[in-house]
Parts: structure tokens; sequence; C-alpha cells
């Protein structure tokens, strides 16, 4: 979806290159199409993979602890599965954060999920949050066409990243037409009477209204651990209900780890395969991997790309000095 809005916008400055193009328009169906394809060509070929390896099971379903070493799976069949291991594995990611809004549980909202599968372009799409998520659909969005409004209750975007690669970020923002209100913090939503969605928003300047056609929650993640049982297992999960684990990703309960978005750290797919790296290290080869002092490298799916590895100018100037030498 990145790389549509790449041709999206590349084609509207064709002029500057010496091309002379027409009217640019974006097919959110087709887009949409597109991605899909991708999408199953992946997943097909993942499935396929697992389902011919020799001495591995597929089962769907939702699982959750009923010991520390059994599992049981409802939805997988007539009867509840029993399952019990020595070593078991979680890495069951994370979800959206639905903030506590008033009005919110009332008015249609789109998550990081669900505004992939629209088939028609929002008109004005109003997003809450200034993180990664934000950035990447509010960029996409307004090269498609869309009319954008990301909203910030923090004082910079990518609360994460020194505020000089923060205020970049907003300049390049801004020069794709995205209106960018910082320090904007939002207090009730409403469907208006044209069906359309308004935010009260408070803020330096004291209480206004934003409307929109479409409403994204871009507010962060949290654990998809709601329905593990976690407690039954005698698992351990941090004040945000992230599983914790050691440097070798075992909780406190021997045999049994996560992975993956299920553990604090780092929510990206890339961090997730060496978790597996890992745990294949330790567990198959004899290893001692350990994410200890782990280099995390991130992209942000922008245009021009955010990457970044290692410490941020912050958190390298909070090192004590002592500790450097």
């Amino acid at each position: 979806m990145a790389a549509s809005a790449r041709v999206a916008y590349l084609a509207r400055r064709a002029s500057d290159y010496g091309v002379q193009t027409g009217h640019v328009q974006a097919n959110l169906a087709q887009v949409r199409e597109r991605k899909q394809k991708v999408v199953e060509r992946f997943r097909i070929g993942a499935e396929q993979v697992l389902e011919a390896t020799a001495n591995l099971d597929v089962i769907r379903g939702q699982a959750s602890f009923v010991d520390a070493r059994t599992v049981k799976v409802e939805g997988a069949g007539s009867e509840t599965l029993r399952l019990s291991a020595e070593k078991i594995f979680i890495n069951a990611g994370a979800k959206p954060v639905i903030p506590p809004i008033d009005g919110l549980s009332r008015v249609p909202y789109l998550d990081s999920t669900s505004i992939m599968e629209l088939e028609a372009l929002p008109k004005h799409l109003l997003i809450m949050g200034g993180g990664y998520i934000a950035i990447e659909f509010g960029q996409m969005f307004r090269r498609y066409g869309s009319q954008v409004t990301i909203i910030e209750r923090g004082e910079q975007l990518l609360a994460r990243e020194d505020s000089d690669v923060a205020e970049e970020v907003y300049k390049i923002l801004r020069e794709d037409g995205i209106d960018v209100r910082l320090k904007a913090r939002a207090s009730r939503v409403e469907t208006t009477e044209q069906g359309q969605i308004q935010l009260t928003v408070s803020g330096d300047g004291g209480e206004a209204t934003v409307e929109g056609s479409h409403l994204l929650i871009a507010t962060g993640r949290r654990p998809n651990a709601d329905h593990l049982n976690l407690g039954a297992a005698g698992v351990k999960i941090d004040e945000k209900g992230y599983v914790k684990v050691n440097e070798r990703l075992e909780t406190n309960v021997p045999g049994i780890y996560a992975i993956g978005d299920i553990k604090p750290g780092p929510a990206f797919t890339h961090i997730s395969y060496d978790d597996f790296r890992i745990v294949q290290t330790n567990l198959l080869q004899n290893g001692n991997a350990s994410i200890d002092g782990r280099l995390e490298p991130y992209t942000i799916f922008m245009d021009p790309q955010l990457g970044r590895v290692g410490m941020t100018e912050k958190e390298a100037r909070a090192v004590p000095f002592d500790s450097c030498r």
C-alpha cells in the first residue's frame, strides 16, 4: 500500500521531470486487491511449508493454559483439545489500544487492520495518535488523495525519536499537506446529523472541534494476552500486561517461553524473527544466544523512509559517563 502511495506521489510530480500525465487518482479497491494478493501469496506459501513439515501439526483455534504444561484449544473441532508439552512458546502478538474516550463506542472507527480493508477513499481521515502507525497511514492516505488530520497529545510526533528527527518528520508531513495538531487531546467523539465524525479536542488554545469522514485510532498496541489464562500456568506479566522474559526469552516458569510482540520490547516483525534465532540457537544448537545488547534496527515506512539502529542521541546522553569507560 505504501508503494502505491509512492507511485501516486511521483505521478503527480511527473511534470517536474519533464513527463506529462493526466489527472492522477488512486483507486483504493484496486490498491487493496493488489495488497491482498501479496498477502495471500505469502500466507499460502507459509502454510504450505508448515503443513508439509514432518512431525508438525497446525491446529486452528483459541488456546489457553490449563497448567504449566497443558494448553487447551477451543474451536478446533467438535471437542476441546488438550495438549501437553515440556516446552511451550507464547507468540500471540499484540492488538490495537482503544482509548477510553467519551462516545467512541458509538462511533464507527478504524484500526491498523481494518483501515487496510477499505475499498473507498476517505474524504477526510482523522487520525488519533502520532506514532509509527499514524505517520505511515497518514502520509499514505494523503498521497492517495484524502484530506488528513493527525491529532497527537504529545509535544512531538514519534515520541521515542530525538526531537530534531521528529521535527523533520513533522515538516515532511506538512509539506504533503497533512494537518498535524500537537499537544491536542481528544476528549469526546460523536457522529453529526450529516454522518460526519466530530472530535472535540483540547489543547493550549482551548477546546475546538474537527470533523472528518473516517477515524483511525492509532494510539498504540497492547499484548494479546486476554484469553491466554496465564495465571493458570503461573506466568508473570508486567504492569502493561506483557509477558516477562529473561535474556534467553524464558518466562519465570521453566519451559515456557515468550517471543514476538507478546513480550516487552520493540514490536517489529524482524524482532520476532530474531527471537526465533535466539530460541533456535539455545534449544536446538546448544548455544548461548541472548537479547542482552542486541542491536534493534527498524524502519518507518514513510517517504523518505526513516531508519534507525541502536540508541537515540537522547538515550546516549542519559548514560552515566563512568559506564562509558
